[in-house]
């Protein structure tokens, strides 16, 4: 079959690969018929290269038709249309019974001591074969995948694979008031599906990014919003837009790739000249994010108010202002999404003939596999529009 595969820094390419097959009886195997490239995607490009072997299976996106079942499959069958979460979970274990599925003690990779083991992300989460590929195993399938109706286009339900939960997860734990402002920091996929989210529940929302199509985006979609370019200081403009105060509550969706803290950004790039097992070492140790929009979100929310972190920080170490922190009295919530938690919440958005979270429309490009390494240049650039990639097979 043909894969997205990574082969090193900044070098993605289109292989032939071996075919997947059924390897437990919880397996599954599908045929991808549309896989999503993530924002979390580019960390793997550069800052989480130590952790990547050349020939991986790139993406955890995906969704498709099942093609084969295991023994112990359950009612999953030959032919249904199913959506992945980005996560392994088994939903059995005490972990899964909490609904945490991205802590799934049966995926957890201890090796690295990390949580549930996700598609295509490196040793870190497993080494599992991602799903920017014709076919993709489906481990714990007795659980994981998402049964959706055949009809609607497969961006309706595609999202529901990671942007839709990770941004629902992102603004539940951001636990906005009533009557409160939601700002939220960076207006990529999962910002702006923060923002559509937090305008289908009435709330006020106010979006900070630089790039003019994503603010326009934002705007279109109900918020206020704020160019970081045009103002000097975004906390002290988010205070003169709420009394004073600052925002209730703030969502991260930026992360590790936030602009502003050049000293962070050289010494990823340094990592990256080391060995492999040395670079991985000081990365779980001592690695430094670029973490300029925590920072920000820090500073912005009001004193009694909560930070939720949907961004991925991928080091260990990161300075943080616990004073203020602890004077504010900040609540800060963050962590992978749990996706099969929020499907209550989401699967009758998405089978909304109105669409209200405007997932057909959130792609700007569809292209085929081969456009891989093209689109991931475009994406880290924001080149051509590139806002969010779905590859069709």
């Amino acid at each position: 079959m043909k894969a997205v595969t990574w082969q090193g820094t900044e070098d993605i390419r289109v292989e032939e690969v071996p075919d997947p097959k059924i390897e437990e009886p919880t397996d599954a195997v599908i045929r991808v018929t549309s896989t999503g490239l993530c924002g979390s995607d580019l960390h793997l490009y550069q800052p989480l290269s130590p952790f990547m072997t050349p020939g991986d299976i790139v993406g955890h996106e995906p969704m498709g038709i099942v093609e084969e079942v295991g023994s112990e499959v359950g009612n999953l069958q030959v032919g249904d249309r199913v959506v992945i979460p980005f996560q392994i979970a088994c939903g059995h274990c005490w972990m899964c019974d909490r609904q945490l599925y991205t802590q799934c003690e049966t995926t957890q990779v201890r090796e690295y001591g990390s949580g549930a083991a996700l598609y295509g992300y490196s040793k870190l989460y497993g080494s599992v074969p991602g799903g920017q590929a014709e076919l993709l195993r489906v481990p714990q399938a007795q659980f994981s995948p998402i049964k959706v109706p055949h009809g609607p286009v497969d961006d309706r339900f595609l999202f529901l694979s990671d942007v839709a939960p990770t941004a629902w997860q992102a603004v539940a734990y951001a636990d906005v008031p009533d009557d409160g402002t939601l700002l939220v920091l960076g207006l990529g996929p999962i910002g702006l599906m923060s923002v559509r989210i937090g305008i289908h529940l009435g709330l006020r929302v106010i979006g900070v990014d630089q790039v003019p199509e994503r603010l326009a985006r934002a705007a279109a979609a109900g918020a206020e919003t704020i160019d970081m370019g045009a103002v000097d200081d975004v906390a002290e403009e988010v205070r003169s837009r709420t009394a004073g105060r600052g925002a209730d509550s703030v969502v991260d969706a930026v992360g590790m790739e936030a602009h502003g803290s050049p000293v962070a950004e050289l010494s990823q790039k340094a990592l990256g000249l080391l060995p492999r097992k040395v670079a991985a070492g000081l990365m779980q140790r001592v690695g430094v994010d670029r973490a300029a929009a925590l920072t920000t979100a820090l500073d912005a929310v009001r004193r009694g108010g909560t930070v939720s972190l949907s961004g991925v920080y991928g080091g260990m170490t990161q300075p943080l202002p616990l004073m203020d922190m602890f004077d504010k009295q900040i609540q800060l919530r963050m962590g992978q999404a749990n996706v099969r938690r929020w499907l209550d919440d989401l699967m009758p958005l998405a089978m909304d003939d109105a669409d209200p979270l405007g997932l057909e429309h959130l792609a700007s490009h569809h292209l085929s596999l081969d456009a891989a390494p093209q689109a991931y240049k475009d994406f880290q650039t924001k080149a051509d529009g590139t806002f969010k990639v779905v590859f069709q097979p």
